[in-house]
């Protein structure tokens, strides 16, 4: 073929896009993910160089695999393992990954406790997540200079040699807490120079955890009553100048406690029959007996 008829070629990105369905994906991350816009931009950027990879190689211009780890830092309760699962559905739908699945770990799944111990811990964990995304929260753990006899170090050095030689068949993910991971970036030159996505997650705003908390009690079949509203919005705002506060992981914690008060709450008039819609609000009482709001 000519180069002229070569350049007549064509590629749909419309169709691909279509083809791909990775429009369910996304859009599910904006119904189902409060806030995050600069996470769901990136996300939306990353897809759009996939989709624009996948039509190159469909007018057959020769290109090599685009770097795909990633780095998502933040504090707990941001969303960064929900969103990692949804960057694999989107890798899949791309056929970027064959597998659908993310393997999530930790230091102590990967490093071991005694010579030796170490390189088949993490081989093992590799060989799972193969062909997928391997999710490795709080990375920076694998990382301990002040104990020279600690195993990390070993695990990381297989990890970047699997990061490079299999980047076409396994998208691996560090998360934690910002600060740490750029110390851990900073000792770790190698594993620094092989992450090309780099995404933090945002804190999220008050009304936004509000909305968070709507969004959990409807996933579970319950919701609050006008004053529940009221209560669940003042328990945000004193939480979140608490200790030990994560985000959206303390508010579904919050949303617990409040369940188990409202059994208690029902438990305890037991003589009345209760109808449906009993069973699903959540009051202000079953909130404000929090020990939240004794802690002003």
């Amino acid at each position: 073929m000519s180069a002229a008829l070569e350049d007549d070629r064509r590629v749909d990105l419309g169709a691909i896009y279509a083809e791909s369905n990775i429009g369910e994906t996304i859009g599910q991350l904006d119904n189902d993910l409060v806030g995050l816009v600069p996470v769901k931009t990136r996300i939306r950027e990353i897809a759009a160089l996939l989709l624009v990879e996948s039509a190159r190689r469909g007018l057959g211009i020769q290109t090599e695999p685009p770097s795909l780890h990633m780095s998502f830092t933040g504090n707990p309760g941001t969303g960064k393992t929900t969103v990692a699962r949804r960057m694999a559905d989107v890798l899949h739908r791309l056929k970027y990954i064959r597998r659908n699945h993310v393997v999530t770990v930790s230091r102590d799944d990967l490093v071991g406790q005694y010579i030796g111990h170490t390189a088949p811990k993490t081989k093992e964990v590799l060989k799972k997540a193969m062909g997928g995304v391997l999710f490795i929260d709080e990375a920076y753990y694998l990382y301990r200079p002040e104990n020279e006899r600690d195993y990390g170090q070993e695990a990381i050095e297989i990890l970047l040699q699997i990061m490079e030689d299999n980047r076409d068949d396994l998208v691996v993910i560090l998360a934690g807490y910002k600060d740490r991971m750029d110390t851990f970036f900073r000792s770790n030159p190698g594993m620094a120079s092989r992450i090309a996505h780099h995404i933090d997650f945002p804190d999220y705003s008050a009304d936004e955890l509000f909305r968070i908390s709507e969004l959990m009690a409807t996933s579970m079949h319950y919701r609050f009553d006008e004053a529940g509203q009221a209560a669940m919005r003042e328990y945000i705002a004193l939480r979140m100048t608490q200790p030990r506060f994560s985000n959206a992981r303390s508010i579904r914690n919050g949303i617990d406690r409040a369940r188990l008060r409202m059994a208690n709450r029902l438990f305890a008039g037991r003589d009345q029959p209760l109808d449906r819609v009993a069973l699903e609000t959540i009051t202000a009482e079953d909130i404000r007996v929090s020990r939240v709001f004794n802690q002003q």
